[in-house]
């Protein structure tokens, strides 16, 4: 064995120790879910400066002194926060962390030092699940996909910590797992995203001994594959002579793999077109994605490309905090993370608040946060099921977004395609509605703005496409690749042609209403 493969041996044995630390706490409190909460609500509270300031004390005045809230809510005193004018919390501030925001461009999440332990406290039983579930991932690299961030925000945001994934683990873990990590996470500060995804694949190809690939969006995994198969002359080559070539002042900061043994081993798994990956990565053993709603085809599809390997879905993971991990094949709540209440969506009890304990098997809820990093009662907008429960630990299927569009992970939102549509209209042209084309596999998805009568000359898909990439995620999709240029139809009478569209997917024409945003099918756009 070589001194590489001991080394990350040895980090995976202590990693995983760890992490079994965690994983029996984790089971040996599922029958405490309330006194769990509330240990963990009276901690938070001790640490906000607006607890402190409305002296509440418990969850009862919790309630009563704080409404359930969204970034709005909160921007004025983030943006205070940045400024050092204003604390939200008592914890160490250690970063903000980019996102996209529904009707802002940007949100900044505050990133706490306990805000950080809450996220550890999730990842260690969900790691120890990983380690059970396929114990040949002790013996191998991993791959875990870093927080790209779009061009357009790569000098405004150059703290070099917001991209780096291992930040959120604690310091003697974050040391650890930088010796199991096929890619250094400073790929994603290349000039472009075409570049960052290229250095990633150079990485990969290099990694004889990679073991796990987890990624967010399944459709992220495709395009590295299919990158792959497309570019392998030049991974080759910068594999074979350890240099990036034409990229080199992209990709400056980052030092080239080199491995003439890996470059061979990319050709003998070639067949010119086609790569065999059992034969490229003879260990790889796990993929990891998101399989659930809008994601569920794709995750498929991604099987289908390494049907050799185990696949497992996602949590609920969003970057204001965690609700679900993976864990022996359901996704319990991460109860011992943030506090946790569900907000009602079906039922005579919709828009009904409660706390987790709650719960009951069939309930439709969204999840509300109240975390370290000082935001309380933070609504995530996403909607889910009970399916089961871990004794007292409720279990969820995630269902999809309640509010707007997420056909690769890039979250368009009602208010964002209504800012397009309504600054389209300043032009004298009339946008009738911004349409999120599910391909269903067939080509890559894409928007679609419908028109009714004359476009103004000034409009055409660059245009349209310069405007969404103003949403943070949009753009990262677009960048990847993940997400085709946006097309326009037009057509003379709007309100007839988005009727039927709308129809063509199944939908009854009396139960229709003009929205600014709506998912069809390709096959109903071509139809129209």
């Amino acid at each position: 064995m070589k001194n590489s493969e001991w080394l990350t041996s040895g980090s995976h044995l202590i990693l995983k120790q760890w992490c079994d630390v965690s994983d029996r706490d984790f089971k040996n409190n599922a029958n405490s879910l309330e006194l769990t909460q509330r240990q963990i609500l009276n901690s938070i509270l001790q640490s906000s400066h607006f607890a402190k300031k409305h002296n509440v004390k418990d969850y009862a005045q919790f309630i009563q002194a704080f409404p359930a809230s969204r970034y709005s809510a909160w921007r004025e005193h983030i943006q205070r926060y940045r400024n050092q004018q204003l604390q939200l919390s008592s914890s160490k501030l250690v970063r903000f962390q980019p996102t996209s925001g529904s009707s802002e461009q940007i949100k900044f999440i505050p990133y706490t030092k306990l805000f950080l332990d809450e996220l550890d406290h999730a990842i260690a039983p969900w790691m120890a699940s990983l380690y059970r579930k396929c114990p040949q991932l002790r013996s191998g690299t991993h791959y875990w996909s870093v927080s790209w961030l779009p061009e357009s925000q790569r000098e405004v945001l150059k703290d070099k910590n917001l991209n780096d994934d291992s930040a959120l683990l604690g310091i003697g873990k974050r040391i650890l797992s930088k010796f199991t990590q096929a890619v250094p996470s400073n790929v994603a500060f290349a000039a472009n995203a075409d570049d960052a995804l290229f250095a990633t694949i150079c990485y990969l190809v290099a990694n004889r001994n990679l073991a796990m690939i987890s990624v967010w969006s399944p459709t992220f995994a495709l395009q590295l594959l299919d990158r792959l198969e497309s570019m392998q002359q030049e991974v080759f080559e910068v594999l074979e002579t350890g240099r990036w070539g034409a990229r080199q002042a992209s990709l400056k900061e980052v030092k080239a793999p080199f491995s003439p043994e890996s470059a061979k081993c990319l050709m003998d798994s070639s067949n010119g077109e086609h790569i065999d990956f059992k034969r490229l990565w003879p260990i790889l053993s796990l993929v990891s994605s998101w399989d659930t709603a809008g994601s569920k085809a794709w995750a498929e599809k991604l099987k289908q490309r390494l049907p050799s390997v185990q696949f497992e879905g996602k949590g609920l993971w969003a970057t204001e905090g965690v609700v679900t991990i993976p864990y022996n094949d359901h996704y319990p709540l991460a109860y011992q993370s943030h506090f946790y209440e569900f907000e009602y969506l079906e039922g005579e009890k919709t828009g009904q608040i409660i706390p987790s304990w709650e719960l009951k098997v069939g309930n439709v809820v969204s999840p509300i946060i109240t975390s370290g990093n000082g935001l309380l009662r933070y609504c995530l907008d996403d909607c889910l099921l009970v399916t089961s429960f871990i004794e007292q630990i409720p279990c969820f299927e995630f269902q999809g977004r309640r509010f707007g569009v997420d056909l690769v992970g890039e979250k368009l939102a009602p208010e964002t395609a209504q800012q397009l549509l309504s600054q389209l209209n300043e032009t004298e042209s009339k946008a009738i509605s911004l349409l999120a084309i599910d391909t269903e596999q067939q080509v890559k998805p894409f928007y679609c703005v419908l028109f009714e009568g004359e476009i103004h000359h000034s409009i055409d898909d660059k245009y349209i496409d310069n405007i969404l990439r103003q949403n943070f995620h949009y753009e990262l999709a677009r960048n990847l690749g993940q997400l085709d240029q946006p097309q326009i139809r037009q057509a003379n009478n709007g309100w007839n042609a988005y009727k039927k569209l709308v129809m063509f997917d199944g939908i009854i024409e009396g139960n229709i209403k003009p929205e600014p945003l709506k998912k069809v099918t390709l096959n109903s756009l071509e139809q129209l």
